[in-house]
């Protein structure tokens, strides 16, 4: 009986398992991902992450030909790699224009390898697109915010495809969270978050 018991038991727990486990599948499959380079991604991670339907957000390096670089190595801007932040978004809650909106509201997309005090090739405005559709979202929201002159000098921001995207450092992941006593955060980010919360208070977590 106690035998009989045991294999219950088990088997229970198996199917439960196996049961999260297509449940996990399920969610994930109905999940996108969208990547941009708009300057700092101490900055960028911490908009992002404030968004209904952003379901993670990782700091990383993209757009160069250098494999696995370290922040050393893009600091210097001879990776061709830019500081990008990808992003996993449930589309039926927050759509990649909705997102493209967000990247084109907080940084500067005219200003050519810089935003604000950091320069360098590494802090160029890019969307790195993941098929087509996204392309083509990029492609007209930039042609709309030209036509509407939304912005005094021209857009600069590189369309291209997603190329193999490299984690950055640990310290990098969660940073403003987990440093917001930091001068850089309260200097530079916080004055970008009040701006971001005033715009997109409706579309906050």
């Amino acid at each position: 009986m106690e035998n009989k018991n045991v294999f219950i038991l088990t088997f229970l727990l198996l199917s439960l398992n196996l049961l999260a486990q297509k449940n996990q599948k399920h969610m994930n499959d109905n999940l996108s991902k969208a990547t941009f380079g708009n300057g700092c991604f101490w900055c960028t991670e911490a908009i992002f992450q404030r968004l209904k339907g952003v379901e993670k957000v990782i700091p990383g390096y993209t757009g160069g030909s250098i494999k696995n670089p370290s922040y050393k190595e893009v600091c210097y801007g001879t990776t061709g790699h830019a500081e990008a932040i990808q992003i996993t978004y449930d589309p039926k809650i927050i759509s990649y224009r909705e997102l493209l909106d967000v990247f084109f509201y907080t940084h500067d997309p005219t200003t050519l390898n810089r935003q604000g005090a950091d320069a360098g090739t590494q802090y160029r405005s890019a969307v790195f697109y993941h098929d087509e559709k996204q392309k083509k979202d990029a492609e007209v929201i930039i042609a709309q915010l030209e036509a509407e002159k939304v912005y005094d000098n021209k857009i600069v921001t590189e369309i291209a495809p997603i190329k193999k995207f490299y984690i950055a450092e640990d310290y990098h992941q969660n940073y403003y969270n987990n440093n917001k006593n930091q001068g850089y955060c309260r200097a530079v980010i916080n004055p970008k978050l009040d701006k971001f919360v005033k715009k997109y208070s409706s579309k906050l977590k």
